[in-house]
């Protein structure tokens, strides 16, 4: 399969965890859009769900396929998150946030009982570090922000679009951080949530219960052992 195939399975793959009667979270993304596709699909078909969306562009999309959209706020707890990532090792630490729905897709995830990470075969890497880490920061002070990152040897770039700086669903702006392969995940972390302005990071780690991988041979399911033991 080519990568866009490998990314529609592994996303109609995951869809078999949801049943009727679900609070399902939507990714964002190009994996994701497969998922949402096959969800309306199976509700044209007569399934029961309520989804809460990590971004416009997915609520967008949901609505367009009659799937029945829900604020975060109206539900105690969400029952399974589908979404993909950018990046993830071994060890299930993910890094998120190249759609630029970060901070939403974290706040669903987190919410969740269960969590399905969707890629094709690309996005397994033996450490993280090949993909920029997005990060949300305030727009105001954003200068102060970005220097703050660059004195840590961050290497923040901006992220632009038609020539702006680019503006998340929430208002803010996003810095891209150029990091080497194989960072202290950890000590990264742990800078980043000490400067003022920074609102979330693209770092994802240890949150989902498995994976769902499409391959030149075909889908793959890995399981989280430590999710699955807890």
């Amino acid at each position: 399969m080519d990568r866009m195939e490998q990314k529609r399975s592994a996303g109609r793959k995951a869809v078999e965890y949801v049943k009727d009667g679900m609070v399902l979270g939507l990714g964002t993304g190009t994996t994701a859009f497969y998922m949402i596709e096959r969800v309306g699909e199976l509700v044209k078909e007569g399934l029961n769900i309520r989804a809460v969306a990590t971004s416009q562009s997915t609520k967008a999309l949901a609505e367009e396929r009659n799937i029945s959209i829900i604020s975060i706020d109206d539900v105690e707890q969400i029952d399974l998150v589908i979404d993909g990532v950018d990046e993830i090792d071994p060890d299930f630490n993910a890094i998120k946030g190249g759609g630029g729905a970060l901070f939403r897709e974290k706040m669903v995830a987190k919410s969740a009982k269960e969590v399905i990470w969707i890629m094709d075969e690309g996005k397994r890497v033996d450490a993280l570090g090949n993909f920029p880490l997005p990060v949300e920061i305030l727009p105001y002070g954003y200068r102060h922000i970005l220097k703050k990152m660059e004195d840590y040897s961050f290497h923040p770039v901006l992220r632009m679009k038609d020539s702006m700086a680019y503006v998340t669903d929430n208002g803010n702006y996003i810095a891209d951080l150029m990091l080497s392969k194989n960072f202290d995940i950890t000590a990264v972390d742990e800078k980043l949530r000490g400067i003022t302005g920074v609102l979330e990071t693209g770092l994802f780690l240890k949150i989902c219960n498995r994976i769902i991988v499409g391959t030149e041979e075909g889908t793959i399911i890995v399981d989280n052992p430590i999710k699955i033991l807890n």
